[in-house]
């Protein structure tokens, strides 16, 4: 019998993507506008007392424009979860017979 040899998954595409959206990440994060951003929340977040103490805590944004004490789980998976068609389960079709 002869061996069965591995297919290799075609990676070239998810490897390409991946590598622009990367890099459109790491110019957005070097932006003068999302610093500030992140120096504001840092900011509130020291003056809270919670940076770097590990309480699992946060300073989000409310949409007065003003900061409230909120979990990090929480503030950070706000939009919800990925719609990806692979982890939605498809209707059952029942077949005749």
């Amino acid at each position: 019998m002869p061996k069965r040899v591995k297919k290799r998954r075609n990676t070239l595409a998810k490897g390409a993507s991946s590598k622009k959206k990367l890099e459109y990440q790491r110019k957005y994060n070097a932006s003068k506008k999302e610093k500030r951003r992140r120096a504001k929340l840092n900011k509130a977040n020291r003056k809270a007392g919670t940076y770097g103490n590990k309480d699992k805590k946060d300073v989000s944004h409310t949409k007065g424009g003003g900061y409230v004490m909120e979990k990090e789980g929480k503030n950070r998976a706000r939009r919800g979860k990925k719609k990806s068609t692979r982890s939605r389960k498809l209707p059952r079709i029942k077949h005749k017979k």
